[in-house]
């Protein structure tokens, strides 16, 4: 851990700036303690890869407790990305409170934060937050971020992998550095399958505390289920692929070429797609989710054993879903549900028992995690705080949310861009095609698997025109600044047409 001079320097350095989060008196005889906080938040989760939500095949029974104990968003999205590694503007987001449109492009696609700005805090992450709060802040596991955007504000940590994907039995990982160099020399190789590194970290750390010291705030972000799909035994033999029912989406090839058909994730199988490498596909990660889920099992028994599991908010959450053999699709480069969407679910003191729908993006938890514990929002956050419906107050913080995903923002030429409104009951699919705007529309109350494109029939052309509008209207107040100038991109005109 570091020494007193590194815990007592973040408050500091928040302190001196106008910016960040105002402070108040902590100490323990002039409030009640406030809750611990632990972040679980998976890699290439979708919402339904969940067993209380899934297929009757996947088995996460850690997972379903947490379900069965606390609050589950059930339309959680990412909002988007600028190119193939969702997963980096996804944790900006998520550390920042912001949408990545209101990021600098750094931050988004390497967010390498420079040493130097660790005081000015343009943008407290949430671990300065809450170390300027008065917590102990810990760290394991994928930061895909950039080395020094971790310092700011984090007290320790073990088993930091800086990267996007490795084998999971060969991650490259550091020890803590207080200096935040994080020098090539000092990096090893884990002894142990990812997931179950990270949570030996996570797990000691929670067996050297007491409840006497200072709240803590524990990330824990794991590499899986992202692939490549390995899990160890007995869970890679679980189930069987021929065992694994097909999706309703199913396709052997999307219904046209929307951009990003040739990222690394679309070319880990061969076109056009067949059942039985879907097949293999959805058991690989299957399996990779049940031993993730066991890892988590194991941190919620030592949280418990802890004693402090009364005490404690739980959030599990991931960074982007992943299509898995739907419409054709394996990654997560589109803006379907199945890519777009993850399970969100909060767990602990003043969270009830119960499910909700209503609209909200991942980084919705930056202010939400402030709010339960008390903490000041940063006036940096843009994110909306879902505390007033954990409370019963409102039943939707938002009536509508905008998805992006587009390449162009740092390549040329224009390999992917595509848009989408989300609404409560209705989709709006934008993509760019040949220098025309493709639509699709949904009903995503009756057909929630995204089959039976409603776009330029009579009976929806009213709806699909304001909801092209919204959509322009929900992108500029993003800041998305960069879409397509081309006929019937934002409005029904001659110049669009669909598949």
């Amino acid at each position: 851990m570091e020494s007193s001079l590194f815990r007592i320097l973040p408050l500091l350095l928040l302190l001196s700036s106008g910016t960040c989060v105002a402070q108040e008196d902590h100490s323990r005889t002039a409030e009640a303690r406030r809750p611990n906080v632990v972040l679980l938040f998976a890699d290439d989760q979708r919402f339904d890869a969940v067993g209380a939500w899934g297929d009757g095949v996947l088995k996460t029974p850690h997972l379903d407790s947490l379900v069965a104990k606390g609050m589950s968003f059930r339309r959680a999205y990412v909002a988007g990305s600028v190119h193939g590694a969702v997963c980096m503007p996804s944790r900006a987001m998520l550390h920042t409170g912001r949408h990545f449109r209101q990021l600098p492009l750094s931050m988004i696609s390497l967010w390498s934060v420079p040493q130097e700005q660790r005081g000015q805090c343009e943008y407290p992450t949430l671990f300065e937050t809450f170390d300027a709060a008065g917590y102990e802040t810990f760290a394991t596991g994928k930061w895909h971020n950039g080395p020094r955007s971790i310092q700011r504000g984090l007290d320790g940590g073990d088993a930091i992998f800086f990267g996007g994907m490795s084998d999971h039995d060969k991650v490259p990982i550091h020890a803590f550095d207080p200096s935040g160099e994080y020098p090539a020399a000092s990096k090893s190789i884990g002894a142990k399958f990812s997931s179950e590194l990270f949570a030996d970290a996570a797990i000691q750390f929670l067996k050297e505390r007491t409840a006497e010291q200072d709240p803590f705030f524990l990330y824990v972000a794991f590499s899986a289920p992202h692939d490549p799909r390995m899990a160890p035994e007995p869970f890679a033999s679980t189930h069987p692929p021929g065992d694994i029912p097909l999706p309703p989406n199913f396709a052997p090839k999307h219904p046209f070429p929307i951009g990003d058909l040739h990222v690394r994730d679309e070319e880990l199988a061969p076109f056009p797609r067949t059942p039985e490498i879907v097949r293999e596909h959805i058991a690989g990660y299957w399996a990779m989710m049940e031993h993730l889920d066991a890892q988590v099992g194991r941190i919620l028994q030592a949280l418990q054993a802890s004693g402090q599991a009364d005490e404690t908010i739980v959030v599990y959450a991931a960074d982007n879903g992943l299509a898995v053999g739907q419409h054709g699709l394996l990654g997560k480069q589109n803006l379907y549900e199945h890519s777009a969407r993850v399970p969100m679910i909060l767990v602990g003191p003043g969270v009830p028992q119960r499910s909700s729908e209503a609209l909200c993006y991942i980084h919705d938890l930056f202010p939400t995690l402030c709010d339960l514990t008390g903490i000041p929002v940063p006036e940096s956050v843009t994110a909306r705080s879902l505390a007033p419906l954990i409370r019963g107050e409102v039943t939707a913080i938002r009536s509508q949310l905008a998805l992006s995903y587009q390449t162009s923002a740092i390549r040329t030429p224009v390999t992917s861009d595509q848009r989408a409104l989300v609404t409560p009951t209705w989709k709006l699919l934008r993509s760019l095609h040949e220098g025309h705007a493709v639509t699709r529309l949904f009903d995503l109350s009756s057909d929630p698997w995204e089959l039976a494109d409603q776009s330029g029939t009579p009976e929806q052309a009213a709806r699909q025109s304001q909801m092209a509008k919204a959509l322009a209207a929900e992108l500029e107040a993003n800041g998305d600044n960069n879409q397509p100038s081309i006929p019937g991109w934002n409005l029904e005109s001659d110049g669009e047409h669909r598949r």
